[in-house]
């Protein structure tokens, strides 16, 4: 064979052509095992002279013949071979050929042949072929990656089209109010993100395919290329061996031997790779590149929002990835150093310049391959991010003031600065700004303002989160949410028309606020009813059951006005209170009385607790419902701007109805269980207006018990809020 002085790359010329490539590398590496086992049986077979000889090298030319395209070639072709053999293969022909002429062999090195040729052949089988599954692995973790990243557009492209049907479900209820045209822009600033984040994604997917067919896999083929031609090297080195063992043993096959060992250094590890490569090189044709996809139920084009809620959102990401893409490079850059050493190791023991095993230095090539595979994945991530959002609006982060941000385990109750929601339960993850205080769900990171103030005092602190608590309430009641410019960074928490009844011991029907969002009432108020008061829901607020809603008439009188009675009914007289009947009551049951409306009546004993209260009319004695029955103060009092009750302002039988003056429906249940009240036991100071602030020894009524959230609800002055469980004791 000539000398030929070609050194071909899989890489460059197979491109993704793993699967062929893997399937050649494979059948080289079983192949040894043919080999190793042509050097046992000829062990055995020496012993019984040349006869057995000469039969082993003609069977071992049918095996060959069999094989041969499949290790010349590959098993499937693009160009036939014909009767042409590769380098390897010719070499193993002349050593079948001089196995014939040496049929009168002598059978004293058949134990040499098994402890010098056949075991050291088997144990290199073993760990090329497990080289090649390390090969194999890393494909599958490459096109695992692939298809991922496929699949995560593809989760993308969904997420997009859903968020777009929102924006059309909101646009088509507009008309309905101010509500709706908030709701409306709101959803359509979270369909911008969503949409930038898609088209991000596709910028990165396409990168990250690039990088797969463009550099990892072709590393990847030339990896595999470098595998067989190190087996090729290894194989050479076991046939010069059995050279050497044979021309030492027999002297009368000296001259056959010496040809032997002269072509085997002929065969080039690069001339079978060369040979594979003419015969499976085809025509390639890369996928074409991803592109953006509208929403069938939104028209849009593949150019980023950049409306002001859009450009903060864009900023943040910018910002992080700037941040993110000097360290990488750093990382890459060392990670390279490193695989380009343990490369050059590898060449060298190739070489037989170093001692080394090959096999584990492989091993070691494959880690590091794998970590610098991951820096650089997360690298090209960061760069496409920055090219296509300065490509669109420039670098919007010169300049910008962003908070300086770290994860943090909320022990307190904290409220978002941004949405305004409550990051709840202890082990409530979100961020905190080390300078100004600012405090935000990990959500709502990549939304907040880059207005960070800079480092400020304990005090300060305290004053910023008071004053974005201010500015929370003022947009609330203009936008109903967070102002996409970062002016205001809260959503207000609210609810409308929100009672509790202290005679029945709990609220009733109360619709609270949840997560920052008012739900509504369960029944429209009368157009002539007086609006309730507004009250902050506490946090954890829950629809409770409905039982004996008080009319909106019935109100919490003024806490300088309670006596020691325990539902803080009367008027501080000693004597008995007077009343008068809102509603018409039909006695039920025994003990009870009826009552028209309107009437005067003397309450004999007030309401324990139950619901119900004891009154005397024209003689007669009995029990009504507490909820019908207004009583009449002795002192005068302010007109009541608040009610305990969230049922009596919606509800038909309610005062406020004066067309039609109706009972409640439901009566309260006899025999009810009495107010339960608690004590603080340290002081507190509310955080927001969803909270009471307690002093030491103060004791309040206990509405709602803590339900896992380390809340309670507890009523003072006729206010519901929430206060920590564990800051009050029960009484």
């Amino acid at each position: 064979m000539a000398d030929v002085e070609i050194a071909p790359s899989f890489g460059a010329e197979l491109k993704d052509g793993f699967k062929p490539v893997n399937a050649w590398v494979s059948q080289g590496i079983s192949w040894l095992d043919d080999i190793q086992s042509f050097y046992r049986e000829r062990s055995a077979i020496e012993k019984e002279y040349a006869g057995k000889l000469s039969a082993l090298a003609q069977r071992y030319f049918e095996k060959k013949a069999k094989k041969s395209i499949a290790l010349s070639v590959g098993e499937n072709p693009v160009v036939t071979p014909g009767s042409l053999e590769s380098a390897s293969l010719s070499t193993w022909t002349t050593q079948l050929t001089t196995l014939e002429q040496r049929a009168a062999e002598h059978n004293k090195y058949s134990t040499q042949l098994v402890n010098n040729l056949a075991d050291p052949l088997k144990g290199l089988a073993n760990r090329y072929e497990e080289l090649r599954k390390l090969h194999t692995d890393y494909n599958a973790k490459l096109e695992k990656e692939r298809d991922s990243s496929y699949g995560d557009l593809r989760k993308m492209k969904g997420k997009y089209d859903s968020v777009c049907q929102d924006v059309e479900n909101k646009r088509k209820k507009m008309d309905s109010g101010g509500k709706a045209q908030a709701a409306y822009q709101q959803q359509m600033t979270d369909m911008h993100n969503v949409k930038n984040t898609y088209i991000i994604s596709i910028n990165v997917t396409n990168k990250q395919k690039e990088r797969y067919f463009h550099e990892y896999v072709p590393e990847l083929l030339n990896s595999m290329q470098d595998l067989n031609e190190t087996r090729i090297t290894s194989l050479n080195n076991i046939w010069t061996m059995a050279a050497s063992i044979e021309r030492a043993t027999l002297n009368n096959s000296i001259s056959l031997l010496d040809h032997l060992a002269a072509e085997i250094p002929r065969n080039k590890p690069s001339l079978d790779s060369m040979m594979f490569v003419r015969h499976n090189a085809a025509n390639w044709q890369e996928p074409g590149d991803m592109a953006f996809e509208a929403s069938p139920v939104w028209l849009d084009d593949d150019v980023l929002a950049v409306d002001e809620a859009a450009k903060n959102f864009l900023r943040n990401v910018l910002t992080k990835s700037k941040s993110q893409l000097s360290q990488l490079k750093r990382d890459e850059e060392a990670k390279r150093r490193e695989v380009e050493g343990a490369r050059r190791v590898r060449q060298a023991i190739r070489e037989g310049k170093d001692k080394r095993d090959e096999v584990e230095v492989v091993r070691a090539i494959f880690d590091l391959q794998s970590s610098l595979h991951d820096v650089v994945s997360h690298k090209t991530t960061a760069e496409v991010e920055i090219s296509t959002i300065t490509n669109v609006v420039g670098d919007v982060s010169i300049g910008a003031r962003n908070h300086n941000f770290k994860s943090e385990t909320f022990k307190i109750p904290t409220n978002c600065d941004y949405c305004g929601e409550r990051i709840w339960g202890i082990n409530a993850k979100g961020f905190n700004c080390r300078d100004c205080g600012f405090t935000c769900h990990s959500k709502c990171e990549m939304k907040c303002a880059a207005n960070c103030p800079g480092e400020q005092t304990k005090e300060e602190k305290k004053k910023l989160k008071a004053e974005r608590q201010d500015s929370a309430k003022a947009a609330v009641s203009t936008n109903g949410g967070p102002s996409s410019d970062g002016a205001s960074e809260m959503t207000r928490v609210s609810r409308s028309n929100t009672m509790n009844t202290l005679s029945s011991g709990y609220s009733a029907t109360a619709h609270r606020s949840v997560s920052g969002t008012t739900l509504n009432q369960a029944s429209t108020v009368e157009e002539d009813a007086p609006p309730a008061k507004k009250i902050p829901a506490a946090p954890g607020a829950r629809r409770n059951r409905l039982v004996a809603p008080p009319p909106t008439s019935f109100v919490t009188s003024d806490p300088g006005l309670i006596v020691d009675s325990p539902t803080g009914i009367g008027n501080g007289d000693s004597g008995q209170s007077r009343g008068r009947m809102l509603y018409a009551y039909q006695q039920n049951a025994d003990g009870e009385i009826s009552v028209g409306e309107g009437a005067d009546i003397t309450i004999i004993e007030q309401d324990d607790g139950s619901g119900w209260l004891k009154i005397r009319h024209s003689n007669s004695e009995g029990l009504v419902p507490a909820s019908y029955v207004e009583i009449t103060p002795h002192t005068p009092r302010p007109p009541s701007t608040y009610s305990n009750s969230s049922a009596a302002s919606s509800l038909p039988g309610s005062s406020t109805s004066l067309a039609k003056k109706k009972g409640p429906a439901v009566a309260p249940k006899r025999g009810a269980k009495r107010l339960k009240y608690v004590e603080a036991l340290y002081d507190y100071e509310a955080r927001t207006d969803a909270e009471h602030s307690m002093s030491k020894g103060e004791k309040f009524v206990l509405i709602r018990n803590d339900e896992g959230d380390g809340w309670c609800e507890v009523e003072k002055g006729g206010v519901v809020r929430s206060v920590p469980r564990n800051y009050v004791g029960d009484v």
